[in-house]
Order: C-alpha cells, then sequence, then structure tokens
C-alpha cells in the first residue's frame, strides 16, 4: 500500500512540472524571475523659507577691564562685594592718601614760596631800572635781576606742575569703576601694601566687565565663507560687512532660539592654520543672562526668502565625498542623483540646495534594498517632519 501511495505522488508531480501547475517559489515572480523589492517612494517637500547656517562660538565681554593701582600705598578700604553689579564711577578701592596729601601740603608750599621770590625780583628789578635810565646802576646789575625774576618764574611754574602732580597721586589713590558691569572678586585685602604704576607687570587688584550689550565670537570654514561670497556676487544675499543681518542664538540647555542679534564684523583674513575666519555677533543683554564666557549655538541667514526642496534626512546616501538621493524612474529603475545638501530645518528636513527636482520620486524608506540601475516596487509614502531636539 505504501508502495503504491508512493507512485502516486511521483506522477502527480511529474503532471506539475509538465502543465506548470505549481505556485511561484518564494521572493520569485510568477515567470520564475526574481521579484522587484518594496520601496517607499515621495517626492520632495516644497517650502518657503530662510537658510540658516550654524556655528559653535563663544560669548565675550564688549569691554574687559584689568583694576591696577596708579600709586603704592596700604589698602584702606574695599567698597563692593564680590561679583556684584557696578556702575560706572562707583568707588571700589582707597589707598592711604595721607603720604601724597603732605607731599601735595608741600608742593603747595612750593607755590607760595615761589610766588614771594616772584615778587621780591620783580621789585628789585623795578628799582634797578629807575636807577639804570639815571646811569646810577651798572648794565651788569640790571641783567642779574632780570635773570633772577625769571628763575623765580621758572619756579613757581615747576612748583605748579608738583601741585598737579601731587592732586593725581591724591586722587589716584581713590579707584573707581571705569565702567559699567559685573566685578569679580578682590585680589588684596585691607590692610596689604600695594604696589602701584603705570607698567602692565602691575597686580591687578579686580577685573570688570560688560554685559550688555555682550559679543559672541565664532569661526565659520573657509568654504562657508566663499559660499557667502558667491551668493553676495550672485545677488542672493546681502554683503555681511557692509549690513547688519539678524541673527539667533542660544545655550547650551536650549532647544530654541530666544537670542537675537545682529552680525556686526568679520575679520580681514583667514587663519592660515585653521582655515578659518573669526566672525563676531553682538547681542542685547538688558537682563544679563547671559555671561562672557558661556559657549552657545550661532545660526545665521545664508540665503534670502525662497522656495527650498526638502527632503529627511536619512533620504541621503554617502558616495565617497558625495551626497546621493536615491530616485525611483516611472519603469521602476533606481536612479542615484548627486545633491548638494544643505543645513536641517527646525522640523528635521534637509535642504537640498542643487541636484534635486520637485519632480523627483525620492526613496524615503528600503534604501537598503535599493541598488543604483536596479528594480524596485515604488509605493507611495509620505515625509514626516519632526521637531529637532
Amino acid at each position: 500500500m505504501v508502495r503504491g501511495s508512493a507512485v502516486a505522488l511521483l506522477h502527480l508531480a511529474a503532471l506539475i512540472v509538465l502543465f506548470g501547475l505549481g505556485a511561484p517559489t518564494l521572493g520569485m515572480a510568477a515567470d520564475g524571475s526574481a521579484a522587484a523589492p518594496a520601496v517607499t517612494v515621495s517626492q520632495p517637500i516644497q517650502r518657503e523659507l530662510v537658510e540658516w547656517d550654524e556655528y559653535t562660538g563663544q560669548f565675550a565681554a564688549k569691554e574687559y577691564v584689568e583694576i591696577r593701582a596708579r600709586v603704592s600705598g596700604y589698602l584702606t578700604e574695599i567698597h563692593f562685594e564680590d561679583g556684584q553689579l557696578v556702575k560706572e564711577g562707583d568707588l571700589l578701592f582707597v589707598i592711604d592718601p595721607r603720604p601724597y596729601e603732605a607731599t601735595l601740603a608741600a608742593a603747595r608750599a612750593q607755590l607760595a614760596q615761589g610766588n614771594a621770590q616772584v615778587e621780591l625780583a620783580t621789585r628789585q628789578l623795578e628799582r634797578t631800572a629807575e636807577l639804570r635810565k639815571k646811569d646810577f646802576e651798572p648794565a651788569s646789575t640790571y641783567d642779574q635781576r632780570l635773570s633772577d625774576l625769571k628763575v623765580a618764574t621758572a619756579a613757581v611754574e615747576s612748583a605748579k606742575a608738583a601741585i598737579r602732580s601731587a592732586e593725581l597721586n591724591v586722587g589716584f589713590t581713590r579707584i573707581t569703576a571705569p565702567l559699567t558691569g559685573r566685578i569679580s572678586n578682590h585680589q588684596v585685602s585691607v590692610g596689604n601694601l600695594i604696589s602701584g604704576g603705570d607698567a602692565a607687570t602691575t597686580p591687578a587688584l579686580t577685573t570688570v566687565v560688560s554685559l550688555d550689550p555682550i559679543y559672541f565670537y565664532f569661526d565659520m570654514s573657509e568654504g562657508d565663507y566663499l559660499a557667502y561670497q558667491r551668493a553676495t556676487a550672485a545677488g542672493m544675499l546681502n554683503e555681511a560687512r557692509e549690513t547688519t543681518p539678524p541673527v539667533y542664538a542660544h545655550l547650551t540647555d536650549e532647544t530654541e532660539w530666544p537670542w537675537k542679534g545682529r552680525l556686526n564684523f568679520l575679520d580681514n583674513q583667514v587663519d592660515r592654520g585653521a582655515g578659518t575666519i573669526r566672525a563676531r555677533a553682538t547681542f542685547p543683554n538688558p537682563s544679563y543672562f547671559l555671561t562672557p564666557g558661556q559657549f552657545g549655538r550661532i545660526r545665521i541667514p545664508a540665503s534670502e526668502q525662497h522656495v527650498a526642496i526638502l527632503i529627511p534626512d536619512g533620504a541621503l546616501v554617502t558616495d565617497q565625498s558625495r551626497k546621493v538621493v536615491m530616485t525611483v524612474k516611472e519603469d521602476g529603475t533606481v536612479e542615484p542623483k548627486v545633491v548638494r545638501p544643505g543645513p536641517i530645518t527646525e522640523d528635521g528636513l534637509r535642504i537640498i540646495r542643487s541636484g534635486l527636482e520637485p519632480s523627483d520620486r525620492v526613496i524615503i524608506n528600503g534604501l537598503v534594498r535599493a541598488r543604483p540601475g536596479g528594480k524596485v516596487t515604488a509605493q507611495p509614502g509620505q515625509i514626516e517632519t519632526a521637531a529637532r531636539h
């Protein structure tokens, strides 16, 4: 009985092969060829927008001053709390002024003495002049009296200069804030002897930085700088050196761009070693929230308002140094297109600056199953957007 069943199965298999009655093998078309893999395609999104380029940079004070003593002496008073806000002209330090006040008093006494000498020399010269008219005094005596008057007058001028110098030194014993901003901690305590002077090597007592407005420095690559130059020459972008385009920044813990400022400086040369050029933006900071030294991100306009082509960032393929987008023709053939990508928008889509047409069908899902020149089964899909974090 078993042998008869086996013979029947062999006859059935022969009939299936002879008349082609069997189902196609999994992954094969009905004609026996390999089935084209399925991929999801969609046309790019078109949207009117401004392209932005992003850079990492650092905030810096517009004004930074190291407070140094101009005169030496013992520190007697400190009139600020470490880290507080100070206004221009506020008293910060007091150095014992008494030695300099004594020097000032001595200079004023020298002036009084000099004025007395001038008065005496003037009277003597007048008497000698009268006697000289009557030939009762020799010419040499007259010349001596005239010389005495000139010496006394010079002594008066020297005393006046000494007074001005002494007054300056007395004023230098009271150190005031040169600008409005935030002060650092004091480096010298009351009772210490301070070494003053006009040299840069004089130890600093503290520092003051301005806070409003505040600068933001960043470096852009030579390639980005050239792109700006080309766009400006083509009339697609305003000249950054002659205008102040708006820019936006955020701190390391922020996802939006709450800080609005202006680009106001581009350096005059490209750094040879780094291949970058330094740029600067200024931001209003009335709340003093931004602090010099903080890192952040800045975005600057890379184009004027225009209609841009957008695709998911995952649809981009890297081919050596090129960026490629896989598209599908009407006959199902995969066609790679070399594109020039731009930045990513806030909703997570990649801007394509060139190389892609609005009518192209871009593979947005199933890229691993697509091969250039191969066949695929295109299934329509939709590009989804998502906020970038």
